[in-house]
């Protein structure tokens, strides 16, 4: 088969060169919608990041189409109704960084709980004293996790493994994860903003997690508690974070993703831009949030670990070699 990968990073090319290496790959650097495609218009399978638009357009460009893989979980760059048309599959990556993005959550947990962030300024200064310093543990405390699906599950789990308690509130309810983890689930999201000492959100961003935090609901934050936001940055109003933050409810706030972030949804921040830097830089230099010495932020990185980018390859070969034997497999219909 001929297949063309777009938009390929350099961990990218190594595994797919060496896992079909049966096969004639063609890589292009550009996203499909910039390159040229004369000499890949004959490409049986081709592969996509979503940085590239792959419009009716493109996908009528191949003469001998017979598959699309896209190294991401979200697809509404590739125009399905079109590919359904032509009898093109389409396959996506549907989880790759449970685990990493809880990872991180934590990191970001502990580096407020025990004030890491203000004492490497610190020491960069110089200044080895510890007046003001002084944080708090984890054990005993309450965690409350927004958000209960498989990210949020990886949360429970490290917070069991602190020793602290876990309060979940979800949509739905799995009573036996509920009593092997040993954490319960908050009757409402305002429960949860009560009890809870540390505050971590793993919810998608739909119409129903617009705003969850909000002026009507950050009042019932328990006074000193700590949250992170590892998920989408419009789950939380940005005027109410600043509120929670001016009145001291909230002692502290970690997080990955900021609510007017434009250009980071889902894996988009693997697409290095020069242009994105600089919005990017734009507008972390103008956001009041970041001017506060109990928030820290880090530029979408949860996602972002060598095994989770190797997943993200290793599944779109997967899908492959799974659609060349005829058990298709992560199929977007």
């Amino acid at each position: 088969m001929k297949i063309a990968i777009f938009d390929f990073k350099p961990w990218e090319k190594a595994l797919f060169s060496k896992l079909l290496k049966k096969h004639t790959l063609k890589f292009i650097k550009e996203p499909i919608h910039e390159a040229d495609l004369k000499d890949v218009k004959d490409a049986d399978i081709i592969s996509v990041f979503v940085s590239s638009k792959v419009n009716a357009e493109i996908i009528g460009k191949f003469s001998k189409l017979k598959m699309i893989a896209t190294r991401s979980t979200g697809f509404d760059h590739i125009d399905l109704k079109t590919a359904k048309n032509k009898n093109v599959i389409v396959t996506n990556v549907p989880s790759y960084g449970e685990n990493t993005v809880a990872e991180h959550a934590f990191a970001l947990i502990m580096t407020l709980s025990r004030n890491i962030h203000k004492s490497y300024l610190r020491t960069m200064r110089e200044d080895y004293t510890i007046e003001g310093l002084k944080g708090f543990d984890l054990q005993g405390k309450t965690l409350g996790v927004i958000g209960a699906g498989r990210i949020g599950m990886h949360s429970v789990r490290i917070g069991r493994g602190f020793g602290m308690k876990v309060l979940a509130y979800d949509a739905f309810k799995n009573d036996f994860l509920a009593q092997t983890l040993n954490f319960e689930y908050a009757s409402s999201l305002e429960e949860l903003l009560k009890r809870s000492d540390v505050i971590t959100i793993h919810v998608p961003a739909i119409p129903e997690t617009f705003h969850m935090i909000n002026k009507s609901n950050y009042k019932f934050i328990k006074k000193g508690a700590i949250l992170v936001n590892t998920a989408r940055g419009s789950v939380i109003e940005t005027e109410a974070l600043l509120e929670a933050l001016d009145k001291k409810i909230l002692a502290g706030v970690g997080l990955d993703v900021l609510e007017e972030e434009d250009l980071v949804l889902e894996e988009k921040h693997l697409v290095w831009r020069k242009e994105n830097d600089q919005k990017m830089a734009s507008l972390i230099k103008n956001h009041i949030l970041l001017s506060k010495d109990n928030v820290i932020f880090t530029p979408h990185i949860a996602f972002y670990s060598q095994e989770a980018c190797d997943r993200i390859t290793e599944m779109t070969i997967d899908n492959i070699n799974a659609c060349l034997t005829g058990k298709i497999v992560n199929q977007i219909k």
